[in-house]
C-alpha cells in the first residue's frame, strides 16, 4: 500500500496540528459526508478485472511511472481469471504466469480487491470520480450462441461453460454434463476446442495429476465418450488451433486420429504458397491425417480405444433430439465449399446436409464480452468497447484492454501486448496532460467506504493467499498441484478466517 492514502476521521488531532508543513501537504476530498485525504496527487488508476489483461495492464503502468498507484477490482474472491479458470489442467506451464501476476499484486503501488462486482456493488461512474483513470479489463464472460434450432436441448453445452466446469469456475459448478454417449461433436477448431477434446479423451492417470476438479475427474472416470469429432466451417488451411495443441492431440495416449481424405484435396499442392507458421501447421495436419504411420506409431494406434478427428467444410444447422425430445441425439451439418483462398476464404453453403449421430455437442465458436454499465459505450454487434489503442471513444479517462478491447482472440502473449499498448496510451495521456492528474483523488478509500455502506467486504491479496495455501494443501493430500474451492461461499469463509 502506498503512503498516499489516509482517512481524515482516522487521524489523531495532534497529527493534523503537528506542523504547517503537514497541514499544507494534506489535501481534503469530500464524499458522502466524509473527508478523505491524499498526501500527494499520485496518479490513481483503477483496473476492472483480475485476469491476464488486468494484471498485465497494472504491471506496465507500475513499471512505466514511479508514482502511479493501481487498484485491481475483481468480481470473484480469487484472482487470475482465465489463467485459473480457462487454461487446461494439463498445461501447468502456461499457469506459471501467475508468479508474475503475484509480484505485481504484491507491489507497494498495487492493491487487489476481490469479491467486488463492478456495475452492481459500485458503478463505473463512481470509480471514475474516485480515480484519475479507469481501465476496463473484465474479459468475455458471455457465450456466442449458434442460433440453430435445438441448441437449448440437454446435452448441448458451450465450451466456456464446459471448461469452467472442469476448471472449477463457481458459476459452472452444477453443470453436470451427461457423458453417457459414445460420440461427442465439438463445433469450432481453435485451441479451446482441442483442449475440450483432449480432456474428454485423456487417460485418467494423466488428469488425476492435474488441478482438474474432483467432480469433473469423477464424471470423466464414468464417461462413455469414445469418439470426438472437431467440426469447422472452413478447410484444413484455415484451422484455428496452434501447432502445439495439434501435436498434443496427435500424441494423446490411447487415441488414434480418423480423418476424411477428401477434405484434404488440393492441400498438398497449396503448401508452397503458405506463410511459414501456417505451412508447418498444415504439414503436421496432413501427416496426421494422410501419411501411413511408422511401425511404432502403427502399434500405438492399434492399441487405441478412443478416436478423434477433424471434420472440415461443415456448419451446424440443427441439433437433433431423440424421439421423446428429451435430449440430444445428433447434429445436422450443412456441407460448405470455400470461395477465395487463405485466411480470407469464406464458407458458402452447397445445399447439401448430413446428419451425425451424437449425444454431446459442445459449441466452441467463441466467447463474448458483455456490457458492464449503461454509462460505458458498447458495440453490441462486435461485443467490444469501441476504442482507439485502448482509449474508449467519447469517454475521457476511460480505457480498455484484453478481449473487451479486441474481441476474444489470441493466446496469453497476445493479451500481454494488447494490455501493454493500453497502458502505454494511458501513460502518454498523463505525460501530455490529456489526462489531468493534478487534482488529488482518494481512490480505494472512497470505494472501500462505499462498499462498506453497501455491505460488501472485499477480499485482499493476502486473503487470497489463505485460499491458495488451503487449495495447495488439499491438492498435496491427493497428489495434485491443488484442489480448488468450488463455491464463492467456501472461498469467502477461508479468506475471512
Amino acid at each position: 500500500m502506498s503512503s498516499c492514502r489516509v482517512l481524515l476521521s482516522e487521524l489523531k488531532p495532534w497529527t493534523l496540528g503537528k506542523s504547517k508543513w503537514t497541514r499544507g501537504l494534506l489535501e481534503g476530498i469530500s464524499w458522502s459526508g466524509k473527508t478523505f485525504l491524499s498526501t500527494s496527487s499520485c496518479p490513481k488508476v483503477c483496473v476492472v478485472g483480475g485476469g491476464p489483461a488486468g494484471f498485465y495492464t497494472a504491471q506496465h503502468l507500475i513499471k512505466g511511472r514511479q508514482d502511479v498507484e493501481v487498484d485491481i477490482y475483481e468480481r470473484l474472491p480469487v484472482p487470475f481469471g482465465l489463467v485459473r479458470f480457462g487454461v487446461a489442467p494439463d498445461h501447468p506451464e502456461v499457469k506459471n504466469v501467475i508468479n508474475t501476476f503475484t509480484q505485481t499484486a504484491k507491489h507497494s503501488r498495487c492493491s487487489f480487491f476481490g469479491n467486488v462486482n463492478v456495475g452492481k456493488d459500485v458503478t463505473v461512474d463512481e470509480l471514475q470520480q474516485a480515480y484519475h483513470a479507469v481501465v476496463l479489463s473484465y474479459g468475455a464472460e458471455g457465450n456466442r450462441r449458434m442460433g440453430v434450432p435445438g441448441e437449448d436441448l440437454p446435452g448441448v453445452y458451450s465450451a466456456k461453460d464446459f471448461v469452467g466446469w472442469y476448471n472449477g469456475l463457481p458459476s459452472c459448478r452444477e453443470l453436470s454434463p451427461d457423458l453417457s454417449c459414445e460420440t461427442a461433436v465439438i463445433l469450432g477448431q481453435g485451441n479451446v476446442a482441442l483442449d475440450v477434446a483432449r480432456i474428454l479423451l485423456s487417460p485418467l492417470d494423466i488428469l488425476k495429476k492435474t488441478d482438474i476438479t474432483q467432480p469433473a475427474l469423477e464424471a470423466l472416470a464414468e464417461s462413455r465418450v469414445r469418439k470426438v469429432l472437431i467440426v469447422g466451417r472452413r478447410g484444413p488451411m484455415q484451422v484455428a488451433c496452434t501447432i502445439k495443441e495439434l501435436r498434443e492431440m496427435g500424441n494423446l495416449p490411447g487415441t488414434r486420429p480418423e480423418m476424411v481424405a477428401a477434405d484434404f484435396e488440393g492441400v498438398p499442392e497449396a503448401l508452397k504458397d503458405l506463410p511459414r507458421p501456417r505451412k508447418r501447421l498444415t504439414e503436421l495436419l496432413l501427416k496426421t491425417a494422410l501419411e501411413a504411420p511408422g511401425e511404432k506409431e502403427l502399434e500405438r494406434r492399434g492399441k487405441a480405444t478412443k478416436v478423434w478427428g477433424f471434420r472440415f467444410y461443415r456448419s451446424p444447422t440443427e441439433i437433433l433430439a431423440d424421439p421423446d425430445h428429451n435430449r440430444t441425439a445428433g447434429i445436422r451439418l450443412a456441407v460448405n465449399r470455400l470461395e477465395g483462398s487463405g485466411e480470407r476464404a469464406q464458407a458458402v453453403l452447397t445445399g447439401e446436409v448430413e446428419d451425425v449421430p451424437c449425444g454431446l455437442v459442445i459449441s466452441s465458436i467463441g466467447y463474448q464480452s458483455l456490457p458492464i454499465d449503461s454509462t460505458v459505450p458498447f458495440d453490441s454487434r462486435s461485443a467490444v468497447v469501441p476504442n482507439s489503442v485502448g482509449r474508449v471513444h467519447q469517454a475521457p479517462g476511460l480505457y480498455c484492454s484484453g478481449w473487451l478491447k479486441t474481441g476474444p482472440t489470441g493466446v496469453i502473449a497476445t493479451t500481454l501486448n494488447n494490455s501493454f499498448d493500453t497502458a502505454r496510451s494511458l501513460l502518454e495521456d498523463i505525460d501530455s496532460g490529456k489526462l489531468d492528474v493534478s487534482v488529488a483523488k482518494a481512490g480505494s478509500q472512497i470505494v472501500s467506504s462505499l462498499l462498506e455502506e453497501r455491505g460488501v467486504k472485499a477480499v485482499t491479496f493476502s486473503d487470497w493467499e489463505k485460499i491458495d495455501s488451503l487449495e495447495r494443501r488439499r491438492g498435496e493430500a491427493c497428489g495434485k498441484p491443488r484442489e480448488k474451492l468450488l463455491t464463492v461461499e467456501e472461498m469467502l469463509k477461508v479468506a475471512r478466517t
